[in-house]
C-alpha cells in the first residue's frame, strides 16, 4: 500500500502552475500525447555526467531551511531559483532545462540510487553501467544485454553507438556489443587504410585460435560499420547550433547521425568534472550551463527535423553529492541524485518526486527513494520495446513516465 503524503509532500510534488501532468488522469493525458511510435523508430540517447553531479544544487530545494544551513556558502540564493513549486526549483544555470519542463518535454526524478550505496566513482559507475545491485559483479552491461536479446541488433554493427574513443561498460553484451566512435569521417579513414584492409584480408582464412577468429571478426565488423556509416553521414552537414564543449560535440555528432537516417537505436555520449570537491560554485555553474545548452541545441535540431517524439533522452550520474558543503566551498562523494528523461513523447511529464530529507540522512547522504533500476525498466519496456526482467534479471515497478 501506498504511504498517504502529508500536506508538505502533497504541496512538494503538486504545486506547479505549468505543469500539473501527474494529476491528469492517464487516459486524458494519453489522448494529448503527440503520436506514438514503434520502438524501431525509436532513439535511445544516453548522457553520463561522470564525477557525481551535485542534484541538491541543480534541483535546488529552496524552501528548505535545512539546505541553506547544511550549505551557507555554495547554496543558491533563493531569488536566484527558477521556481518549479513552493520548495523546488532549477539552478538559474539550467534554464533551457526549465522551459522544457515547461513545455511538458522533461520528466524530473530526484532520489535516484539503490539499496546499500558505494561512494568510490569507479564501482558506483560500474553499477550503473550494469544495472547491477551494490554487491553484485556483472561483466556485462544493461545495454549490451539489451543487444543480446534483439536478433537485429545483434546483426548490425551500427545498432547501439558510443561517441568517444572507447567502449564503455554499459555497451558491452555476451554476444554483442556496441560500437565506439569519436569521429565518423576519422573512423573511416583509419579502417580504410591499407593496413587494416590487409590484416583483414589475413583474416578471411579459417584459424584454429579461437582468440584470433574473434578478433579479425571484430575488425571486419568495424570497417564495415566504418563504411556504413560513412555512406550515410557524407553528405550531411553537422549542425551549427552547437558550442564547442565536450558535450556539444558528441550531440553535435549524434543529430548528424540521426538526420543521415542511421538505424542505430541507442547512443552513449559522455561528460565528466562533476567532481566538484573545491571552490564548487562557479565550477558547477559552467558544467550545468555545458549541459543545458547542449542538450537544447540537440532538442532544437531533433524539432526542426521531426525527429524529437522519436528521441527520448536519459541524463544521469553515478551518485550526487553530500548535503553539507566541506571545508573547501565544495561537496564530497554522496548517494541519490537525479535523473532527467527528456523528449517529445512522455507521458507523464514534470516533477515525478521530491528531494529526499535533508534531515533523515545516511551518514550524511540523502536516502534514496527510486532504484534506478525502475527507470532503466521502464525505458527498456516502455521506449525500446524489451523485456525488462530478462535484461536486468528482476521485475522493478514503472514509474509511469513513458
Amino acid at each position: 500500500m501506498k504511504k498517504s503524503l502529508s500536506r508538505r509532500q502533497f504541496l512538494q510534488r503538486s504545486a506547479l502552475a505549468t505543469a500539473g501532468s501527474l494529476f491528469i488522469p492517464r487516459f486524458l493525458k494519453a489522448l494529448t500525447r503527440p503520436e506514438a511510435t514503434t520502438p524501431g523508430d525509436r532513439k535511445l540517447i544516453v548522457v553520463q555526467l561522470g564525477g557525481g553531479n551535485d542534484g541538491l544544487n541543480a534541483i535546488v530545494p529552496y524552501g528548505d531551511d535545512a539546505y541553506y544551513q547544511s550549505r551557507p556558502r555554495i547554496g543558491i540564493p533563493t531569488s536566484k531559483v527558477l521556481k518549479i513549486n513552493d520548495y523546488l526549483g532549477f539552478h538559474p544555470a539550467l534554464a533551457p532545462l526549465r522551459e522544457m519542463y515547461d513545455d511538458g518535454e522533461l520528466a524530473l526524478v530526484n532520489g535516484v540510487g539503490y539499496p546499500d550505496p558505494n561512494r568510490s566513482h569507479f564501482r558506483s559507475m560500474d553499477i550503473w553501467q550494469t544495472g547491477s545491485g551494490s554487491r553484485e559483479y556483472l561483466e556485462t552491461g544493461w545495454l549490451g544485454r539489451y543487444l543480446d536479446l534483439s536478433p537485429a541488433t545483434r546483426e548490425s554493427g551500427i545498432s547501439a553507438l558510443e561517441i568517444s574513443q572507447q567502449l564503455s561498460l554499459a555497451m558491452k553484451g555476451e554476444h554483442a556489443r556496441g560500437l565506439a566512435v569519436s569521429d565518423p569521417k576519422r573512423f573511416y579513414r583509419t579502417t580504410a587504410s591499407p593496413r587494416f584492409k590487409r590484416i583483414e584480408q589475413a583474416g578471411v582464412h579459417d584459424h584454429d585460435h579461437a582468440q584470433a577468429s574473434y578478433l579479425y571478426q571484430t575488425l571486419a565488423t568495424g570497417i564495415a560499420s566504418a563504411e556504413e556509416i560513412h555512406a550515410q553521414t557524407e553528405s550531411v552537414t553537422p549542425g551549427n547550433e552547437y558550442a564547442g564543449n565536450r558535450l556539444g560535440r558528441q550531440l553535435r555528432t549524434v543529430g548528424q547521425m540521426i538526420r543521415s537516417g542511421l538505424e542505430t537505436q541507442v547512443y552513449y555520449v559522455a561528460t565528466s568534472g562533476f567532481d566538484t570537491h573545491v571552490n564548487q560554485i562557479n565550477a558547477h555553474q559552467r558544467l550545468l550551463e555545458q549541459v543545458a545548452g547542449s542538450l537544447a541545441a540537440f532538442r532544437k535540431e531533433m524539432k526542426k527535423e521531426g525527429q524529437w517524439n522519436n528521441v527520448l533522452v536519459m541524463v544521469f550520474s553515478e551518485f550526487g553529492r553530500r548535503v553539507a558543503e566541506n571545508a573547501s566551498a565544495g561537496t564530497d562523494h554522496g548517494t541519490a541524485g537525479n535523473v532527467y528523461l527528456l523528449g517529445g513523447n512522455l507521458l507523464q511529464p514534470g516533477l515525478y518526486n521530491s528531494i529526499p530529507s535533508l534531515t533523515d540522512l545516511d551518514q550524511g547522504d540523502l536516502k534514496y527513494s527510486v532504484d534506478f533500476r525502475r527507470i532503466y525498466g521502464e525505458v527498456l519496456e516502455r521506449w525500446l520495446g524489451s523485456s525488462s526482467k530478462q535484461v536486468l534479471n528482476q521485475s522493478f515497478d514503472p514509474l509511469g513516465i513513458l
